[in-house]
């Protein structure tokens, strides 16, 4: 087996490496899942005249909750 050695120089067989890799995916996966779910009860709670204020309808609230980093109009912000 193959050995790599972390930043401490201890070493760590590649085995052990892809563990943590997919240890980070798995909670940063769960993060954005719950955070998608969050967007979504929030925008669900609002009446369709205050969806229409900031652009979007009911039936794409799905779709923005899983793209929140990305304006369908292309609007980019001045930040």
């Amino acid at each position: 087996m193959n050995t790599a050695y972390d930043t401490t120089g201890s070493p760590r067989t590649f085995a052990q490496i892809g563990t943590v890799g997919f240890s980070e995916r798995f909670w940063s996966a769960l993060r954005e899942r719950r955070e998608r779910r969050r967007v979504q009860a929030a925008l669900s709670g609002l009446s369709d005249c205050e969806l229409l204020d900031i652009g979007t309808t009911r039936g794409e609230i799905d779709y923005v909750a899983s793209h929140r980093d990305s304006d369908p109009r292309g609007i980019q912000s001045a930040g």
